[in-house]
């Protein structure tokens, strides 16, 4: 796997700045400041522009809970609110864009921010305004999640998509999203016999501004999935797993509501975007159903308890259990 140093992109670099070295003559108290202010710091922040989810599987929800998780702050800014269950998606209500813009200005006014991350933000007027937040502050990295909008109407599809490209591309760091949905996407003409690569479409997300993306669920042989972070030149990193066989719910939310927080901590971009990966991998594998719907990421995976010795059984032990469990047969006498 290559590996990108923080320093290949000017966004990138600007999300790992560590605290100053003391001096070399300064003394005991100076050094002491500096560890007490470094502490007092707290984790890194990191700005979301989403909606409000109350399923919990997607929106705010999701990059909130991911966010904390992996050691990160989430300054969450309302885009909208979707109404919707764990199966699908039934409408989306967009915020007035000025509000999006007082929220966001409120905080970054206040709060050192090393990342935003931008979700479905709702609306072609919303997309244009914090495409505008982040040209004012265009050393903050970005990353753009571009989920499956299948839900929406078509002519809403393509005015928000429309939008995205010309507006929040240009400001975007790393591009995140489904093979499917990023092919249909930025490559609506592609004719080629096989489906495009990831460098394919990195190369038409970097035509718009992009110089990175990170492109999941390719298909592989053998219940396979690959994820590949490209840029236009070149595949930079790739990790694959095997396809699990429920269908879920925030995943994409998940994984780069973590990559996001991963950047903010000074991870370098391979790196953060293989632990990502990996988190995501985990939180899939716990994944729960909390309702008649799809399955939801657990991304709290590794803080639940790990069952008791005794209380493990083998399969052996389970199908013993299975027949004591088994009700007597009716007797008549």
């Amino acid at each position: 796997m290559s590996s990108i140093s923080a320093g290949a992109s000017p966004h990138i670099a600007a999300s790992a700045a560590d605290p100053k070295e003391p001096a070399k003559d300064a003394g005991a108290d100076a050094e002491a400041a500096d560890a007490e202010a470094a502490e007092d710091a707290g984790p890194p922040c990191i700005m979301t522009f989403n909606a409000s989810d109350p399923s919990g599987a997607a929106g705010l929800a999701a990059d909130g809970v991911t966010m904390a998780s992996v050691g990160g702050h989430a300054l969450p800014v309302v885009t909208g609110a979707y109404a919707r269950d764990t199966a699908e998606v039934f409408d989306h209500f967009a915020f007035d864009e000025d509000a999006v813009a007082e929220q966001a200005r409120a905080i970054l006014e206040d709060v050192p921010v090393q990342v935003m991350k931008v979700g479905f933000v709702g609306s072609p007027e919303t997309v244009s305004t914090i495409a505008a937040i982040a040209a004012d502050y265009a050393d903050i990295p970005l990353v753009a999640y571009m989920p499956n909008l299948s839900w929406w109407d078509d002519a809403q599809i393509e005015a928000y998509l429309d939008a995205f490209r010309e507006l929040m591309l240009p400001q975007t760091t790393v591009l995140v999203g489904n093979h499917s949905t990023l092919w249909r996407w930025l490559l609506p003409d592609w004719s080629g016999d096989k489906s495009p690569s990831a460098r394919d479409i990195a190369r038409a997300a970097g035509e718009a501004g992009v110089p990175y993306t990170l492109v999941t669920g390719i298909p592989m042989p053998d219940q396979h999935i690959d994820n590949v972070l490209a840029s236009p030149q070149s595949v930079l990193a790739s990790r694959h797993f095997e396809r699990f066989e429920a269908v879920f719910c925030g995943a994409g939310e998940t994984l780069s509501a973590a990559l996001a927080a991963l950047l903010a901590t000074g991870t370098d971009l391979a790196a953060a975007t293989d632990e990502a990966l990996e988190y995501l991998d985990e939180a899939l594998d716990a994944g729960f159903r909390p309702g008649m719907g799809h399955v939801v990421p657990d991304r709290m995976f590794w803080a639940q308890p790990e069952p008791a010795e005794s209380e493990v059984a083998t399969e052996e032990q389970a199908q013993a259990l299975q027949v004591l469990d088994m009700p007597a047969p009716d007797t008549k006498h």
